[in-house]
């Protein structure tokens, strides 16, 4: 789904920012989105509040990472805090790098300065060339080049993507530091309430609330799945946050889309079933390939609502 407004103006696009970072990254690699106005954001609650309240009309934030796992800090945010829908997801290659100002050596560095989930990533390389340094959180890859330059510190180095470097005038002491290469970031396009058509490739999110704390509570909900052949890309629990320890939800993602009658039909009985479900949106995925066994369920499920059908066409009327 492209994004637009009614006014034809080219779509305002808020992302994680500032310039330089990955997210930007993400945006610049979506035609549609990198043809609009393009607006950085100092923290993931700023880019969603500014979607909440129509100063933007779309907004890109990292959602899950292939070495650190899932970006609490964003789905919590979709989750418990916003009503918006994720409308689609871009997957980024990412290469770390160690930045510094010209003619910073490794020796001297005191501080190293990123966002604390991509120090996690490059956790082996800072352990082994710059363990006399401190680690310190900054609000983003590239807030932590910026910071450096502004700074016109030489004690300091961030970790940062490659084009951070000529953005801000620092220079790659090291690059791909990151532990484990193929690592890679799935971001995610949210917006206001609008749902893109079915591409035949799709995801699906929802949070699912539990009745009940008890025996048996998440294997009910994978039944749901599991008797409809519906494939699930993750599913992980997270605090519900209005309640005590142990109090727990889960985020589910699982291939289809909403318009599908095999996923709705599984919405249908957790909705019933659970303590509450909370819809994340259903949109295109990434990659190109797709998975057959839910296509046969479809088939099947279809093939079974049809025969329930003409059972039903049998009754007699009163």
């Amino acid at each position: 789904m492209t994004p637009a407004r009614d006014s034809g103006r080219p779509p305002r696009v808020g992302f994680f920012g500032p310039f330089g970072t990955f997210t930007e990254q993400a945006v610049r690699s979506q035609a549609d989105l990198a043809a609009g106005e393009l607006v950085a954001y100092r923290t993931v609650p700023d880019v969603l509040d500014a979607i909440a309240e129509d100063v933007v009309d779309v907004g890109v934030v990292p959602i899950e990472n292939s070495i650190e796992g899932t970006v609490n800090f964003t789905q919590d945010a979709l989750a418990f805090d916003y009503e918006l829908l994720i409308q689609r997801e871009i997957v980024l290659d990412i290469e770390h790098c160690l930045l510094a100002l010209p003619g910073v050596q490794l020796a001297d560095i005191t501080e190293v300065l990123s966002i604390p989930v991509a120090t996690a990533q490059c956790h082996r390389y800072l352990r082994e060339n710059v363990a006399h340094a401190e680690v310190r959180a900054a609000n983003s890859t590239a807030d932590a080049a910026k910071t450096i330059s502004e700074a016109k510190s030489r004690h300091q180095a961030a970790v940062a993507p490659r084009n951070a470097a000529a953005l801000y005038g620092l220079e790659v002491l090291a690059e791909n530091i990151e532990d484990h290469h193929g690592n890679q970031t799935r971001f995610v396009m949210i917006g206001r309430g609008s749902v893109p058509a079915p591409s035949g490739h799709d995801r699906t999110g929802v949070v699912v609330y539990q009745r009940a704390d008890e025996p048996g509570s998440l294997i009910s909900i994978l039944q749901e799945f599991a008797a409809r052949r519906i494939n699930m890309n993750n599913l992980f629990s997270r605090p519900t946050k209005d309640g005590g320890l142990g109090d727990y939800c889960f985020i589910i993602y699982f291939d289809g889309h909403i318009a599908d009658e095999l996923v709705a039909d599984a919405l249908r009985a957790l909705h019933a079933k659970q303590g509450g479900v909370k819809f994340l949106g259903s949109y295109p995925a990434s990659g190109a390939h797709a998975h057959s066994a839910r296509e046969h369920a479809d088939a099947r499920w279809q093939q079974a609502d049809d025969w329930v059908d003409r059972l039903r066409d049998a009754i007699t009327p009163d």
